[in-house]
C-alpha cells in the first residue's frame, strides 16, 4: 500500500496564487519576492518538488540580477558569479529532469531522454557548455531562465492546478524495437553457421543488446509521458509501483515484437521444424534467441511471466471464431488466418521458459508454472472452449507443462477428460459433395422390407406394414397403430387397460 503523498499548500488556490505571483507580470519584481518568500517558506515545512525547486532556484537569481541592475543605475554587473548562479540553477532543473529518468542497465543520452520530455534541445545544449566549456554569455542565460520558467508554467503549474483543462504533454513517439531484433538475428545467423566468426561479432552483438535494452528504458520514459505527465508527482518513478507499471508496459510492447513471424517464430513455415523428443522450439530458432532472451531475463527478472503470460493470452483470446448461431458471418479471411504452426512455435516458446527458467518457487510450488497451468484451464474449461480453433495446441501445452507435478497432472487429466472437446468443422464445398455422394450410396442400397406386426397392446385390426428405406415421409392415417399425443405423455392403447 502506497503512502499518502504530501504536499506543501493546504489547498489549491494556494499554488494558483503563486502562479498568478510568478507569471503575470515578468516585470514585477515585488510579485517574485513574495513567491521566492512563499516558496522559502513551503520549503521550510516539507521537500519541495523539483519543478518548485528549480522554480525558486531560478526567481533567486532573477530577483538578484534586477537588484544589482538598479544598484547601480541601469549598469548590470555582468560578474561571473552572476553567470555561474544562472548556470547552476539551469544545470540543476535538466539534472533534476533527466537523471531519475536513467532507467535501465545502460545510460541513455540526455538529449534523447530531454525530447521525450518536450524540453527544449538549446537548454540541452547550454547545460553541456555550462558544465564542460566556457559559461555562456550572461544574456543567453538570462534567456535560458525566462525559458525555463515557461516550460514549467506549461509543465507543471498549469496541469497541476487544473488537470482537466490541459492536454496530454506530447512526446516523440516511441520508435519500433523490430529493426533492433532484425539486426541481432542478421548477427546470430553468421555466428550460428560459422562458430569461428563468434569472436568477430561479439561486440556487435553485445552493442545490438545494449540498444535494445536502451529501447526498454525509452519505453518506459515514454509510458510516464504519456499517461502522467510531468504535473504528476509520480512522473519521476517515486514508489515502486509506478515503476512496476512502466516496467510491464515496456516488456509488453517488446514481446509484441519478439511474437511477429520472423522473430520467435522462423518466418517460413518450412523451418518450423519441431523436435519429435521434446515440446520444445525448433533448434534453429533456439540457438538464435536463447542468448537474447537469457540477457533479457538477467536485467528484467519479471520478463519470463510477462512472456508467457502474453503468449497463453494471444493463443487464448486471438483465436475464437464468432457463435455459429449467430446472424453475423464471420469474414473467410478471418476463419482461415489462423497458423496452427505458429500457435504450436509460441506454445513450445512457453514450455522451454517453464523449463529453463522456473526456479522462484512459493510454498514448493512454481508459481510461473502454476499461472500457465491456471490460464489454460480457464480456456479448456467445459463451456470456454466454444469457438476455440487452437484447441490441440493448449491441450498439448497443458499437458507438457503438468508433466511431472502429481498434483498438477491430476488436475489436467480430470479437466481434460471432462471437458467433451468436439474438433471444429468448417462446412464448404466439399463437405457438402460429400454428404451427397453418403446419402447417394445409402439411397441406392438395396434394403429387404422389414414387415411390422401389431404388439399385444395394440389394436388387432392392424394390418401388416411394410417399411423401405426409400420411401421417405408419409401421412399416417387412422389405420395404423400410431396415436396423436402431446411430447414427453405416453397413452396407451385401449387393449392394454
Amino acid at each position: 500500500m502506497r503512502l499518502p503523498r504530501r504536499i506543501p499548500w493546504s489547498h489549491i488556490g494556494e499554488l494558483d496564487q503563486l502562479c498568478s505571483w510568478i507569471f503575470a507580470d515578468e516585470h514585477d519584481i515585488e510579485a517574485k519576492e513574495l513567491a521566492v518568500s512563499r516558496l522559502s517558506a513551503w520549503r521550510a515545512i516539507t521537500s519541495l518538488p523539483h519543478a518548485l525547486e528549480s522554480t525558486l532556484a531560478i526567481l533567486s537569481v532573477q530577483l538578484i540580477d534586477a537588484s544589482s541592475y538598479r544598484e547601480t543605475q541601469g549598469r548590470s554587473l555582468t560578474s561571473l558569479s552572476l553567470r555561474q548562479s544562472y548556470a547552476t540553477a539551469i544545470i540543476r532543473m535538466v539534472n533534476g529532469l533527466v537523471d531519475p529518468l536513467q532507467v535501465g542497465a545502460y545510460a541513455r543520452s540526455i538529449a534523447s531522454i530531454a525530447a521525450q520530455l518536450g524540453l527544449p534541445s538549446w537548454l540541452v545544449e547550454l547545460r553541456h557548455a555550462a558544465t564542460h566549456e566556457d559559461l555562456p554569455s550572461l544574456g543567453l542565460l538570462r534567456e535560458a531562465s525566462r525559458e525555463s520558467l515557461s516550460w514549467l508554467l506549461h509543465n507543471y503549474f498549469l496541469p497541476t492546478i487544473n488537470p482537466s483543462s490541459v492536454s496530454a504533454p506530447e512526446s516523440v513517439p516511441l520508435r519500433s524495437v523490430i529493426p533492433l531484433l532484425k539486426q541481432y538475428k542478421a548477427l546470430l545467423k553468421r555466428v550460428t553457421r560459422d562458430a569461428s566468426l563468434r569472436s568477430r561479432y561479439k561486440v556487435d552483438i553485445d552493442s545490438t543488446m545494449r540498444d535494445i535494452e536502451r529501447w526498454i528504458a525509452e519505453a518506459r520514459v515514454s509510458v510516464g509521458a504519456a499517461v502522467h505527465g510531468y504535473g504528476s508527482d509520480n512522473y519521476v518513478g517515486s514508489g515502486d509501483e509506478q515503476e512496476d507499471i512502466q516496467e510491464r508496459w515496456a516488456l509488453h510492447k517488446l514481446c509484441d515484437a519478439l511474437m511477429e513471424k520472423g522473430s520467435l517464430v522462423p518466418l517460413s513455415k518450412k523451418k518450423r521444424n519441431f523436435p519429435t523428443d521434446s515440446f520444445l522450439p525448433p533448434n534453429n530458432s533456439l540457438a538464435l534467441w536463447t542468448p537474447l532472451l537469457s540477457h533479457l531475463q538477467s536485467y528484467h527478472p519479471s520478463f519470463p511471466s510477462t512472456l508467457t503470460t502474453h503468449i497463453v493470452t494471444c493463443l487464448v483470446s486471438e483465436h475464437r471464431v464468432p457463435d455459429v448461431t449467430s446472424d453475423v458471418i464471420p469474414p473467410e479471411s478471418d476463419i482461415s488466418s489462423s497458423d496452427p504452426s505458429y500457435d504450436m512455435c509460441l506454445a513450445r516458446w512457453v514450455a522451454w521458459i517453464i523449463q529453463t527458467w522456473d526456479r522462484d518457487q512459493t510454498d514448493n510450488e512454481p508459481t510461473l508454472r502454476k499461472d500457465v497451468v491456471l490460464m489454460l484451464a480457464n480456456a479448456l474449461a467445459p463451456g470456454s472452449i466454444e469457438g476455440l480453433i487452437n484447441i490441440n495446441t493448449l491441450t498439448s501445452l497443458l499437458e507438457t507443462v503438468t508433466a511431472g507435478f502429481t498434483g498438477l497432472q491430476k488436475a489436467s487429466e480430470l479437466l481434460l477428460s471432462a471437458k467433451g472437446v468436439i474438433p471444429l468443422r468448417r462446412w464448404n464445398d466439399d463437405a457438402l459433395a460429400e454428404m451427397s455422394e453418403r446419402l447417394d450410396a445409402l439411397m441406392s442400397h438395396e434394403i429387404a422390407p422389414l414387415e411390422i406386426t401389431p404388439s399385444p397392446i395394440d389394436v388387432p385390426s392392424v394390418p401388416a406394414q411394410t417399411v423401405s428405406q426409400a420411401d421417405g415421409w408419409k401421412l399416417l392415417d387412422s389405420n395404423t397403430f400410431w396415436k396423436p399425443c402431446p411430447i414427453g405423455i405416453f397413452i396407451p392403447s385401449t387393449s392394454a387397460l
